[in-house]
């Protein structure tokens, strides 16, 4: 007699997918707005350095993926490589907990970070993918809501870890606090854990070939002992700046290279969809240097030139510590993911739906004017030198709406225009042009690197509000080679839909499909 497995709804398998993403990113952004402070302020590291390690971290962090990517697909599996590298991360944020100042120590917890966001990443994007294939407008509203998950986490850990840290130091005393809120962020990773183990089953069904086979401890004990390696690796490039940028640039030659070979390589059928996802991969390049500034020059910023009291026609609301006025990204973004997943869906239905690139070319528009808003700070002040948080609260919406558009829908690009059987590798080669990225953004910011003679806000002020106006321009640019490029990218996304369509009426299925 066959006994055939219940079936599970996909949105219970979403479920399971986004709360595992909620508390892992509460754990990251947790760490992450605190760190770029704790290097400046507990190991008194210059701006400039605390912002290229930053930076150098964070490229990592992003390229790690593209192994990740490969070992869900061909070595462990999807969902089993998702759980281990989730297990990994919380061992590198119980190492950041335990109370050290030794640089060393730092960047090998950071290492072990990046090995185990580099397991993790990929594979959750890969999964949400595999739930929803064959509907592309599903797809842009899944991942829409998939990516709210990352800032219900991240608006928890940021509101949180800044008060922890002052909280415990304050009463403790001995800089006890910043590793009590690190400690906080490998919580949050254990409580991930806990969820999904009680509902891993919703998603048994839903995974690559590897998941189908029984457990290989041996694969397993290989996939740790390259991780370790690979953790000792990146914490010798945090340490040194050439090294560091030798690795992410190199790194983006290759991401480069593949793309180039898989469309040289790839049928007729496959190649509109490369080129296209190819074109957005580099137009969120761009985006992603804007948002390493949110860590790195508009922390720092916050912290030395804004008011931090909210005050609404003389009358006093709250005040925040200056790392939390980073929440605000997260807050808007989730104000606004449900409203975006609910246009796009009901465009889709009508057959009016916006193609990824003219969401591109608006999100580009969006964040200009949220770094227009930060560059027009100096106009706003509510002593010398201080601007009115409320500057803060509308350049973040501005630039969170333009998230949206870009880095929101950039895994979403990926899943619908690149075949199935490279999908996850290929989720990975998203995430190493972004880590490029990420450096980038930590060169940037240097830009706003304020001297340790200088003391006064008031000479810090421009020093900040030269590099937002500068970036605002930027963003400017960016709009115009998006809509410059829009032409062509119709002509590619309709030659896909021409060929997934041909391949579909054949029999055969087509390549959103296999998504």
């Amino acid at each position: 007699m066959n006994v055939t497995a219940p079936t599970v709804s996909k949105s219970r398998s979403f479920s399971t997918v986004f709360l595992i993403e909620m508390w892992e990113r509460f754990g990251y952004y947790g760490m992450q707005v605190l760190i770029v402070y704790y290097m400046v302020q507990r190991l008194a590291f210059p701006d400039s350095r605390a912002s290229l390690t930053w930076g150098a971290a964070a490229a990592l962090i992003y390229v790690a993926p593209a192994i990740g990517g490969y070992v869900g697909d061909k070595i462990l599996g999807t969902r089993r490589t998702m759980l281990t590298g989730a297990i990994i991360l919380a061992v590198g944020y119980a190492l950041m907990a335990v109370p050290n100042a030794n640089v060393w120590f730092l960047f090998g917890a950071l290492g072990v970070i990046v090995v185990g966001n580099g397991l993790f990443k990929p594979n959750a994007g890969n999964l949400v993918r595999k739930i929803y294939e064959g509907d592309d407008s599903k797809i842009d509203s899944a991942f829409t809501i998939y990516y709210m998950a990352v800032n219900v986490g991240s608006t928890i850990s940021m509101l949180l870890t800044p008060w922890i840290k002052d909280y415990i130091n304050a009463t403790w005393g001995h800089e006890l606090g910043w590793h009590m809120a690190f400690a906080v962020c490998c919580v949050g990773l254990l409580v991930g854990l806990t969820n999904y183990m009680v509902m891993r089953h919703t998603l048994s069904q839903i995974g690559s070939p590897p998941d189908e086979r029984p457990f290989n401890a041996g694969k397993l004990a290989i996939v740790l002992g390259w991780g370790v390696l690979a953790a000792c690796a990146a914490a010798v490039i945090l340490n040194y700046e050439t090294v560091a940028r030798v690795f992410v640039y190199a790194a983006g030659i290759v991401v480069l290279g593949i793309f180039v070979h898989l469309i040289r390589s790839s049928g007729r059928t496959e190649r509109a969809g490369l080129i296209a996802a190819l074109i957005l991969t580099v137009q969120t390049v761009f985006f992603f240097i804007y948002y390493q500034q949110l860590s790195t020059s508009l922390n720092l910023f916050a912290l030395r030139n804004v008011d931090w009291s909210f005050d609404v026609f003389g009358l006093h609301l709250w005040t925040w510590k200056p790392a939390q006025f980073q929440a605000f990204n997260p807050i808007w973004i989730m104000i606004l993911s449900p409203i975006l997943a609910v246009l796009y869906t009901q465009a889709g239905k009508r057959g009016k739906d916006l193609p990824i690139a003219a969401k591109f070319a608006c999100g580009f528009a969006a964040v200009a004017i949220g770094f227009f808003i930060f560059g027009a700070a100096a106009h706003f002040l509510n002593a010398p030198g201080k601007t009115s948080s409320w500057v803060m609260v509308w350049g973040y919406g501005s630039y969170s709406l333009g998230e949206l558009l870009v880095s929101g829908l950039g895994l979403a690009m990926i899943a619908r225009y690149v075949p199935s059987r490279m999908g996850g590798f290929m989720m990975g080669a998203y995430y190493v042009a972004v880590g490029c990225a990420q450096y980038l953004g930590g060169l940037v910011a240097t830009l706003a690197s304020v001297p340790s003679s200088i003391t006064n806000p008031v000479e810090m002020m421009p020093i900040y509000t030269h590099l937002f106006n500068w970036l605002g321009i930027a963003g400017i640019v960016c709009t115009a080679i998006a809509l410059v490029v829009l032409p062509l990218m119709r002509r590619l996304d309709a030659s896909h839909a021409a060929h997934a369509g041909a391949r579909d009426s054949s029999g055969t299925p087509t390549v959103a499909a296999e998504q």
